[in-house]
């Protein structure tokens, strides 16, 4: 539980005084304690009534509030289709349904929402975005689908300035749910401030934001950017990430073949360097997973997304190959054997030794900064429902640190240390969301099991 210095914001820690607050924190002090006064959004509630979309190929369609993107989605107006008048939207998998336009302001968002037909649960996301969709973060908790009746949930988003919004399905698969009646409370004075919610179950930040990541260009040093499949802090000047967090269950865990589309992220912000797919070209070093192609086998979408060089990082052939992959083999090996893991990796230091010998600091022409170690922490959980307080005292936690050199030795359990080491040589506080005296035992071991 360290406190984060390595040039980027300061962080609250105890006692101290933490000088900038998140975004969230600005969105709440910016509003008053008491009263409220709300409208609705024009062209909400945004019922899908007025467009037709029969297949669930990606495409946009002009609907009554605006352009809309569905992604693994259709209109659908069949009996089975839980829905307020005729139509409503069908998303399988883990498909997006995405606004492609902004509001100005949201202090509520209600959307009504139910399973398809006689098809299985499933859980999504509500998530948004303050700059046109560069970037992602989640509102409020995982909500399920379970009932084939719509019913509405509500979020206390508390947003003030542009804003837009996508609904994201999770779990669940092939089965489907329907979204109906997506309405957003733009406020027309002061209102409640909502309360802070623990991220729910399966969330990439459920244990916690180990830098206190904002997702702002005020923060290019520890930038968030929230992803479908991984959340991380990322790095302009080092052009890596700081760290990317993850979960892993049986459902994300398919057949789909790994893509190979190693690509450069047109999604960092404006005016920032985007490394290319062959930016470490004969450098000496791998184009190194954070989180891993293997992790994300349920689509092809969910594997592509890890190939995004946004993801990678200057990585030693022998510790890619190595060591750190058979660390993600018997990561997999633990959720195929009924278990859930959370894995937090990311890299610190400078001057790493590649398959062309010495010591590099950087490769592409400077740009891309050759980490000097290379760190993982695994919590481990058998597969059930409320993650957060099934975490105890005696939860097994895998923690590594590795080198990031040629001469590793294969066996990935020589580099097994303590969550409480990896903190003092990065300055994260890892598992923050776990309450303090749990985290105080499981931070102090190392694995040896």
């Amino acid at each position: 539980m360290a406190v984060l210095c390595l040039g980027l914001a300061a962080c609250k820690k105890e006692n101290q005084i933490q000088p900038e607050t998140t975004l969230f924190e600005q969105k709440l002090n910016n509003k008053a304690a008491t009263g409220s006064a709300q409208a609705i959004a024009t062209g909400f509630p945004e019922d899908f009534e007025s467009g037709s979309k029969t297949s669930y190929t990606t495409a946009s369609i002009t609907l009554s509030s605006g352009s809309w993107s569905l992604n693994d989605a259709l209109i659908g107006n069949l009996a089975a289709d839980a829905k307020n008048g005729s139509q409503s939207v069908r998303i399988r998998n883990t498909g997006i349904l995405s606004m492609n336009f902004d509001v100005n302001g949201a202090d509520v968002v209600s959307v009504a929402h139910a399973k398809y037909g006689t098809d299985a649960t499933s859980t999504w996301q509500l998530w948004y975005s303050t700059n046109s969709g560069s970037s992602w973060q989640q509102s409020g908790s995982t909500v399920t689908s379970s009932a084939t009746t719509l019913s509405t949930i509500t979020f206390n988003t508390a947003i003030s300035g542009n804003v837009r919004f996508q609904i994201r399905k999770i779990s669940g698969g092939t089965a489907r749910i329907n979204i109906d009646d997506f309405s957003i409370s733009t406020g027309g004075g002061t209102t409640t401030p909502p309360t802070t919610t623990t991220p729910g179950d399966n969330s990439h930040l459920l244990l916690g934001n180990p830098s206190n990541a904002v997702a702002s260009t005020s923060y290019p040093e520890n930038y968030l950017m929230e992803r479908t499949y991984y959340t991380s802090s990322y790095s302009k000047s080092r052009a890596t990430p700081n760290w990317v967090s993850w979960h892993i269950g049986s459902s994300d865990l398919g057949s789909a073949s790994r893509q190979d589309d190693f690509r450069a992220d047109n999604t960092l912000p404006s005016g920032w360097y985007q490394v290319s797919n062959s930016s470490y070209s004969g450098s000496g070093f791998d184009r190194g997973h954070n989180c891993p192609s293997a992790d994300r086998t349920s689509s092809v979408t969910a594997n592509s997304s890890t190939f995004l060089m946004s993801n990678m990082m200057p990585q030693a052939p022998n510790n890619n190959q190595g060591p750190w992959a058979d660390l993600e083999n018997y990561t997999r090996s633990l959720v195929t054997a009924g278990n859930e893991v959370y894995v937090i990796c990311g890299s610190y230091g400078s001057g790493g030794t590649g398959s062309n010998g010495g010591t590099t600091y950087t490769i592409d022409n400077g740009r891309v900064n050759v980490p000097s170690n290379t760190w993982k922490v695994i919590v481990v959980l058998p597969n059930g429902n409320n993650d957060l307080n099934r975490i105890t005292s005696a939860t097994r936690v895998i923690t590594v640190n590795m080198p990031n050199t040629n001469g590793l030795n294969t066996n990935w359990k020589t580099y097994r240390t303590s969550v409480n080491s990896i903190e003092t040589a990065t300055g994260y506080d890892l598992l923050s969301n776990v309450p303090v005296a749990i985290q105080n035992a499981i931070e102090s071991i190392t694995d040896n099991q």
